[in-house]
């Protein structure tokens, strides 16, 4: 194995050691005094199968068993992988040339270390782990019999284990972490001891694994740092409105509606792959809604709060501020929900404002519901039910959790090595440090958001919902639209928010049209990908088909972003019309503070009121 690493430092060990032990002690006492006062986890509920995973792995068990001649097969299949993965290591100890048995998939950072393939044990190692994961993997999804709901959890949470026994993330199968750990005497391993146990510190007695140096980073300071004014706030939102950057600018505003699962500075990371300070070097007026990172005090507040208080709420404010009556307006991924809900309900109350809607990775037809479904019914929406009425919202660790969950490997595994294998500090980096940036649910909006959306997928249905008495229905909804999915997303599936654009009336012969687009990579990467970077592709289609496959049958490929594809797509919809730049507060509105604001500031971490 190649020489790397420090040279073992028996004083810095020893002071490492008196730091985890002191901590450690606090810690204990720490928790010990929570579980005496009743703040601690319920352990108790904590052994509670909420996510009916026992359930669903006990009927594919009885299933499975049921057909031994399939379970025969599996192992037969097995047997004869490792019958080869031993014949191709002799003849590698031969000094022959072989394929391997089982190579990692590509994109796989597991196995990069050069020893996975240049150390003959190593590559026995992962190859072997590769062909037990395989095997399995095709054992469980092949099991006949399981109702869909079980086959997901079965499938998903088989990956998990698989994910969690990678012979990466163990030290003496690690080459990289073994070779640090023999060249630095275990001070690797202690410093790692040390980070572990800040992070549940951290986590105020739950894990919560460190992705990027936090210190490195201020929103407002060198993220979020599109200039520009607060110029309107209320319980749930305030309404950011931005410096120009031209001369003119277009005389419709553009508002773009941000999810409230996450923040809204995903759009203003850094200048180059800024979206928000793209649409104003284009000459938009651009208004962003930031959301309230709620407490206790909004556990009442409704699907229908954050439609008045963010999107209708918004656009009183835009033409207050502009005198503009017409608003293009974007939402993204559930504030794309939120703004086909609110289209809706102007379309039946016969609101004109909106000139034209775009929708970033959004779902109007929940039907497909991706990975996320695996979290989601009614026996965890109960579960989650109760937790929420016991504090009124859901925690942001809690959602984050789920979130990381769908990229183990990324977002879970790679860290433990990083941080607690490896004893290093976590590289600072912007996308993960907002990915870090959690924020609540209200209690009642998340309870109606799951059950109408996803269990009841009612939105897509004439009158399936009612918001603020009114029911909605997406067919009346007939101003232009601009729909972005990404072939590799799994929180919106693209054939799912296909099926939700050819809902709306836009679509209709009547309507005035729908372009659907298809960018590369995935839920956050294929959106937040600036011109210049020129990365990935885009797919495009003038025509609606009845099926996203004929669709992407007869789709042409764009090299490169789609941000120029919308901006052509608005600027038809916009005209020519133009009028002289808007500077934030020197309209209608004042200015209450500087941009990004202070809602956007309140971090998971905090206490609640």
């Amino acid at each position: 194995m190649s020489d790397a690493g420090k040279a073992y430092d028996p004083e810095q060990t020893a002071k490492i050691l008196a730091e985890v032990a002191q901590q450690s002690s606090r810690l204990l006492e720490d928790f010990m005094k929570r579980q005496a006062e009743g703040k601690g986890p319920d352990l108790a509920a904590q052994f509670k199968d909420e996510f009916g995973v026992a359930k669903a792995f006990m009927d594919m068990w009885g299933n499975m068993l049921s057909n031994p001649w399939k379970v025969a097969e599996t192992q037969a299949k097995m047997f004869w992988d490792y019958a080869n993965l031993w014949q191709n290591s002799w003849l590698r100890l031969l000094g022959q040339n072989v394929a391997p048995v089982a190579a990692p998939a590509k994109g796989d950072n597991r196995f990069k270390d050069e020893e996975w393939s240049n150390h003959f044990l190593f590559d026995y190692i992962k190859q072997s782990y590769l062909i037990t994961a395989r095997n399995m993997h095709e054992a469980v999804a092949g099991t006949e019999g399981l109702t869909e709901e079980h086959k997901r959890k079965v499938d998903f949470f088989t990956r998990q284990y698989i994910d969690a026994l990678a012979p990466s993330n163990f030290v003496f199968t690690n080459p990289q972490v073994l070779r640090e750990t023999l060249n630095s005497g275990g001070q690797n391993l202690v410093k790692g001891l040390a980070h572990l146990l800040e992070d549940i510190e951290r986590g105020d007695g739950s894990l919560r694994i460190s992705m990027t140096d936090e210190r490195a980073f201020e929103v407002g300071r060198n993220v979020a740092t599109t200039p520009g004014k607060v110029v309107f706030q209320n319980d749930l939102m305030q309404l950011i409105q931005y410096a120009p950057m031209t001369d003119t600018v277009a005389k419709r505003p553009l508002l773009i509606m941000p999810p409230w699962i996450n923040k809204f500075y995903i759009l203003d990371l850094r200048e180059k792959n800024s979206y928000i300070r793209w649409a104003v070097s284009q000459g938009h007026t651009v208004f962003v809604v930031s959301w309230v990172n709620p407490d206790r005090r909004h556990a009442d507040k409704g699907f229908d709060d954050y439609m008045f208080e963010g999107p209708l709420a918004a656009l009183d404010a835009i033409e207050r501020a502009t005198g503009e009556r017409e608003v293009n307006v974007i939402g993204y991924c559930l504030g794309g929900t939120l703004l086909g809900s609110a289209l809706a309900w102007m379309a039946s109350k016969k609101d004109t404002r909106v000139a034209s809607a775009t929708f970033f990775v959004s779902l109007l037809d929940f039907s497909i519901p991706g990975e996320l479904g695996v979290f989601i019914d009614e026996q965890q929406v109960q579960a989650l039910e109760r937790r929420m009425s016991e504090r009124g919202y859901l925690e942001g660790s809690e959602m984050a959790g789920t979130f990381n969950m769908l990229r183990a490997n990324d977002l879970i595994w790679s860290f433990v090595i990083n941080n607690y294998l490896l004893g290093r500090e976590p590289f600072p980096f912007d996308l993960l440090y907002w990915n870090s940036d959690s924020t609540r649910m209200p209690a009642k909006m998340h309870s109606f958001y799951l059950r109408n959306m996803y269990l009841k997928n009612a939105l897509k249905d004439p009158g399936g919902i009612k918001l603020g008495g009114v029911s909605l229905d997406l067919r009346k909804v007939k101003v232009p639209a601009y729909f972005i999915s990404t072939v590799e997303d799994h929180i919106a599936p693209w054939k799912s928010t296909y099926l939700g654009a050819r809902i709306l009336g836009s679509n209709a012969k009547n309507g005035r049209g729908v372009r659907f687009v298809l960018g590369g990579s995935g839920h956050i990467a294929g959106v937040v990908n600036p011109p210049a970077a020129n990365k990935y592709c885009f797919w495009t289609n003038d025509a609606m088909p009845e099926t996203p496959e004929a669709w992407q049958a007869s789709a042409e490929r764009h090299e490169g972003s789609w941000w120029p594809d919308w901006q052509a797509w608005i600027s038809t919809v916009n005209g020519d019309a133009r009028v002289p730049a808007r500077i934030p507060g020197e309209g209608g509105l004042p200015a209450i503070e500087d941009a990004p604001g202070s809602y956007v500031k309140f971090r998971l971490g905090a206490k609640p009121a």
